[in-house]
């Protein structure tokens, strides 16, 4: 990217009522909160925006690809993902969302806590869409989990009911970094920006330019506005009308949608067939069947329902003994430590493994952490039975002479002494040198082993 392309790459933002450097109550959801210009985001599908929605096991804190971030950085780089249009469920009302998150959040971490029906109430939205713009900023590697929110009761004896909480936790996915030229030090949550490529530092020389113009600009503006006859005057913010709600009672039932470009009707779908719907299914519709997850061994079979309970009868003797495990229920214990069940381990030697691991910390998904050390072990494993294999390595071959008798054993390695010592002698008096005494140490040996001494039993 050249010098003079990057001033091109830093004009108007797609959404105006973010790129005014100017403080403006009227049009925040923070009194205060100063809004910073970005460079322009590229439209999605462009060579320059790569990114696929995270989903899955990829919005948990073990595996995501975003690294971690604090507020404003994190407010700053969700605006320019909206911007992208990465995601089609993203627009102006998950940013109101994306804000009341980041004025909760930890200065430092970004961990905040989820508080459902607060921001519902302070957004002055409706659950549910509050639900769906979280779970965009998901979708977008914007949130991660730290803690899932459960309905287990956490309370002390005594105390009212009081369920578990979802913590979630700010980062930044890598196509921002990628987009804004960041080199980072480390992956996944504990990635950290060390450095800028060249063009990133000229997209930043390029923005601090903008900024100071658009700072200069601003002080114009207000001095020609300001009368000539009262020097420091203040001038007055002008804000829009606050139009009351239209009084339709048909309507209040009824959460609208939000405001964005992200609601398409899908294309109908016009099926070729019969124009007239049969009796048969017309009065008797075929009621659709559940859909139940089957589980499968190692081997290919099905799992049975009495290999499934023997599993949980063993974590309920494991879970107890080991405390950073009880956050996991004993189902996903289950689940996570089959490659141990299956393999016949009991309780036992499966609580000694799990102490053997010497946790210091409370995993956030112990289930997941636990998933993760044994696939860890699994490809140790692998790799080492596979160079065992490319070096030619026969353990059965290796362990052969520790399983001969006393006897046998003493005659072959006195044989191999035996062999060294007259294929040195051999060597010494090739080289023309002396030995210092005038016995053969072979010729001793040799005697030794003709003996009855040396001869096996």
């Amino acid at each position: 990217m050249s010098a003079g392309a990057a001033p091109a790459a830093v004009l108007d933002h797609p959404l105006r009522e973010f790129v005014d450097n100017s403080v403006d109550e009227s049009r925040s959801r923070f009194p205060g909160q100063r809004n910073e210009a970005l460079p322009k985001a590229p439209k999605a599908g462009s060579p320059d925006v790569r990114q696929t929605r995270v989903v899955g096991r990829e919005q948990d804190i073990v595996w995501t690809r975003s690294r971690r971030a604090e507020p404003r950085a994190w407010l700053r780089a969700v605006v320019w993902l909206v911007a992208a249009g990465l995601h089609n469920g993203a627009g102006p009302t998950t940013l109101v969302v994306a804000r009341d998150l980041a004025a909760r959040m930890d200065y430092r971490r970004g961990i905040v806590v989820y508080d459902l029906k607060g921001a519902a109430r302070r957004t002055d939205m409706s659950e549910a869409t509050v639900k769906r713009h979280v779970k965009v900023l998901r979708e977008l590697g914007a949130l991660v989990w730290l803690v899932h929110g459960s309905k287990r009761n956490i309370a002390l004896p005594g105390e009212p009911y009081m369920a578990t909480g979802t913590v979630y936790g700010a980062v930044i996915p890598a196509v921002f970094d990628e987009a804004m030229g960041h080199r980072l030090a480390g992956s996944g949550y504990e990635g950290r920006v060390c450095g800028v490529t060249e063009a990133g530092r000229e997209r930043a020389v390029a923005q601090a330019t903008v900024r100071s113009e658009a700072r200069h600009q601003g002080r114009r503006r207000t001095e020609q506005k300001r009368p000539s006859g009262r020097s420091g005057a203040r001038v007055r913010t002008v804000r829009p009308v606050d139009n009351p709600a239209v009084d339709n009672p048909s309507s209040q039932a009824r959460e609208p949608h939000s405001p964005g470009r992200y609601h398409r009707s899908p294309a109908v779908q016009v099926e070729s067939g019969c124009k007239d719907t049969s009796r048969e299914r017309a009065t008797c519709p075929t009621a659709p069947r559940p859909s139940f997850k089957i589980s499968y061994n190692p081997d290919g079979s099905r799992r049975t329902a009495g290999q499934t309970q023997r599993g949980i009868g063993i974590i309920q003797q494991v879970r107890p003994r080991v405390t950073w495990t009880q956050r996991a229920s004993q189902r996903e214990l289950e689940v996570a430590l089959r490659p141990r069940t299956n393999a016949g381990w009991d309780s036992q030697r499966i609580t000694e493994e799990l102490h053997s691991w010497h946790l210091t910390w409370q995993p956030a998904n112990p289930a997941a952490y636990i998933r993760s050390r044994l696939a860890q072990q699994a490809t140790a494993e692998h790799q080492t039975a596979a160079a065992e294999v490319a070096e030619g390595w026969d353990e059965q071959e290796a362990s052969r002479p520790l399983a001969a008798s006393s006897p046998d054993l003493v005659r072959s390695v006195l044989d191999g002494l035996a062999e060294g010592l007259a294929t040195h002698s051999a060597r010494q008096a090739e080289l023309g040198l002396d030995d210092l005494t005038d016995h053969s140490a072979a010729d001793n040996m040799a005697a030794f082993l003709s003996s009855g001494t040396g001869a096996p039993a």
